[in-house]
């Protein structure tokens, strides 16, 4: 069944409201865009807030990157390279966004990959999150870095220094794992707040990637997740953000837990990190 092409431009001006309204991207930030055809896909363009989305400003490219609407006053997107080589090495993919999460760039810029076995729903619905290298942006580096780390089950990357970019079998799935990645990355930041992280053990997580199995989400970690391969030196990097004491304090992780040995926090100091918790919660819910 041929595609409603103005009814895919409305549902790209939809998302890049949405996109816009919570925050993912400032100004005329961000891109997306949707594989219409074998060789046709409608992209955003540039200059233009993706709140303030309109279907006629809406672009067509080829595979090749290469604009089609010749007399039209918008350009394509100046990241259309990144959304035709996902289409290219995944054919099963027919949306990207991409996108500045804030809460997801901050893990991005440290460079601090997104530790596993910390939450069910990121682990069912993202799996595991690779972090691609920086790459200047609207070059040909930026899909060479990207690219080497999407496997079958990739569903999202973080950019280094830059944002994200996720992808699906249509739009809205696409927009479902960026709106999951950053509230997924507000908790981590929350609980480091807090001082203390619980990781699923190598059982809890067997059992939880089975559970996304029979849900129809294929995860290659099930079948080493009962000799422990789930978190490990991918959490290393996120745990250790919560050593913040002086040197002479250690930070000891027991059984997937991180706890303080000696030191801790003063009862000053544990009422401020409740009260900057609290704060960030209301303003959420505003």
């Amino acid at each position: 069944m041929a595609m409603n092409m103005f009814q895919v431009k409305k549902d790209l001006c939809m998302i890049g409201e949405r996109i816009w309204m919570k925050g993912f991207c400032a100004g005329n930030e961000g891109n997306h865009s949707v594989r219409v055809s074998e060789d046709r896909v409608l992209i955003t363009p540039s200059g233009i807030s993706k709140g303030m989305l309109k279907p006629e400003q809406v672009c067509t490219i080829d595979m090749d990157g290469t604009p089609l609407d010749k007399n039209s006053p918008w350009k394509a997107s100046s990241e259309r390279k990144v959304h035709v080589a996902i289409y290219k090495h995944r054919p099963d993919i027919r949306a990207v966004i991409h996108s500045h999460p804030p809460h997801a760039t901050a893990f991005a810029i440290a460079n601090i990959p997104l530790p596993e076995g910390i939450h069910p729903e990121a682990e069912v619905f993202l799996g595991r999150v690779p972090t691609a290298r920086y790459a200047t942006p609207s070059t040909d580096d930026l899909p060479a870095s990207i690219i080497p780390l999407i496997g079958p089950e990739t569903n999202t990357v973080l950019m280094g220094n830059h944002g994200s970019v996720s992808f699906d079998k249509d739009l809205i799935g696409a927009y479902y794992k960026l709106e999951i990645l950053d509230a997924y990355c507000r908790v981590l930041l929350l609980t480091k707040q807090i001082g203390k992280a619980n990781v699923l053990n190598a059982e809890q997580m067997t059992e939880l990637l089975q559970v996304k199995t029979k849900l129809g989400f294929t995860d290659p970690r099930l079948s080493c997740a009962p000799e422990g391969c789930v978190g490990g030196k991918q959490n290393e990097p996120f745990l250790a953000m919560f050593d913040v004491r002086p040197m002479s304090a250690r930070c000891e992780c027991n059984g997937g837990e991180v706890t303080h040995q000696e030191g801790g926090v003063s009862e000053s100091e544990f009422e401020a990190m409740v009260q900057s918790i609290t704060d960030q919660i209301m303003a959420i819910g505003r």
